[in-house]
């Protein structure tokens, strides 16, 4: 699975790319097909702390599924995202099973 990660006006540090290269790379116990990532991390202009936004589009074969989240960090934001990517994986096989 190719993973890219775009962070926008800001370098983020390896520890943070580590930690979602891992969360991402879980996603394949639940669907085998997965393509690739691209997530795209930004900090929200606004004065609330809750101004990390996380990004993530998962390509799969025919398909393409979104999650985007906002939190205090980065790290929350990326669980949060992956578990509503996990949850359309879910229901999309249960779709492919249907047909």
């Amino acid at each position: 699975m190719n993973i890219k990660i775009h962070s926008i006006r800001f370098d983020a540090d390896k520890k943070l790319l580590h930690f979602i290269n891992a969360k991402i790379r879980k996603l394949m116990q639940y669907y085998d097909d997965i393509i690739g990532a691209e997530v795209f991390l930004r900090l929200d202009r606004s004065q609330d702390l809750e101004n990390k936004v996380v990004e993530i589009r998962l390509l799969l074969p025919g398909n393409e599924l979104f999650a985007k989240k906002q939190s205090k960090t980065f790290e929350e934001s990326t669980d949060l995202s992956v578990e509503a990517l996990r949850r359309q994986i879910m229901k999309h096989k249960t779709k492919l099973r249907r047909a």
